[in-house]
């Protein structure tokens, strides 16, 4: 028994120095079995799990995880005036942060390689969406954001936090942000004597007001076309949905496939790589998108679901 035993600890060991020495090679053995290391099928994302109401202190908020990795995004909203070229339009801040906890790769005192890109694809995917509403696509109207119509309306700032880097971390911020989004409500204000914006506490709604508030009740946005993405990873005649960070690194061809709630492709990316993404490869990350889109569909309507039951 304890032969056997001492055996199996061996066998272990070995596998786990192979993976080290040569990462490339075992992962490819297990991609002749159309298997990963961690079970799951080529084309299988990881569990994902969404929780809404993490930042009690703001407005709206989300943690998401997706296998490991792991996403908080808190929406802060505060009065602005608007701009003279937009003045019933409010506007949307995007910040993306990775502190030295959520890598070993991370260290303090430097910014992460991979937070800015990020950030870039969220504000693109998100912020590029707003400027094309008149075609009906956007995911926000900043006209809902309008307090009174060129004297204030609400700036939203959009912070995540990524407190787990292990692959796919456009995909989860981008997740959580749509999440913080959903779960966002617009607080009560009214106008004070001078003129200025205030917010209307909850003891004091059902009082009398001096002045009629602006919104009589708390609401939250109507989200119209809501972003989806799967970054896949090509090597060789393979496609690996939803990579992990060991894959991410070993195999380095990406490509982020972004589609909105109707299937409607709304951007691809891809930042080089030594493979060449084909057409018919590209056609199999959209496909393989969609299916993930529906997926992350009812995972978002069960946590809206279970927010309104609470």
């Amino acid at each position: 028994m304890a032969a056997a035993s001492g055996s199996d600890l061996s066998s272990e060991m070995e596998v786990d120095a192979f993976r080290r020495l040569f990462p490339l090679h075992f992962h490819e053995r297990h991609l002749l079995k159309s298997i990963r290391p961690d079970g799951r099928t080529l084309g299988k994302a990881r569990d994902t799990i969404i929780s809404l109401g993490a930042v009690t202190s703001a407005n709206g908020s989300a943690l998401t995880k997706i296998g490991c990795t792991t996403m908080l995004a808190a929406i802060k909203l505060e009065v602005m005036t608007p701009t003279v070229e937009s003045p019933d339009e409010g506007c949307i801040a995007i910040d993306f942060h990775m502190p030295p906890i959520c890598s070993p790769i991370v260290r303090p005192g430097r910014p992460a390689d991979a937070a800015p890109v990020v950030a870039k694809q969220l504000s693109d995917t998100i912020l590029r969406q707003l400027r094309y509403l008149w075609k009906n696509s956007g995911m926000i109207d900043l006209k809902e954001l309008s307090l009174v119509s060129g004297k204030a309306a609400w700036m939203a700032y959009l912070d995540i936090y990524c407190l787990d880097a292990d692959g796919s971390l456009f995909d989860a911020a981008l997740l959580s942000a749509v999440a913080a989004f959903s779960h966002l409500q617009i607080p009560v204000v009214s106008l004070n004597d001078e003129g200025r914006i205030v917010l209307v506490s909850e003891d004091n709604g059902g009082g009398k007001l001096e002045k009629e508030p602006v919104n009589k009740e708390k609401r939250k946005l109507n989200l119209a076309t809501i972003p989806f993405s799967l970054t896949c990873v090509l090597h060789k005649n393979y496609i690996l949905a939803d990579p992990t960070a060991e894959e991410e690194s070993i195999m380095e061809t990406l490509v982020t496939v972004v589609l909105d709630s109707s299937s409607q492709l709304v951007s691809l990316y891809k930042p080089g790589g030594p493979v060449l993404a084909h057409t018919s490869a590209i056609q199999d990350c959209v496909a393989l998108t969609r299916q993930r889109l529906k997926e992350l569909q009812k995972i978002l309507n069960e946590a809206i679901s279970d927010m309104e039951v609470d």
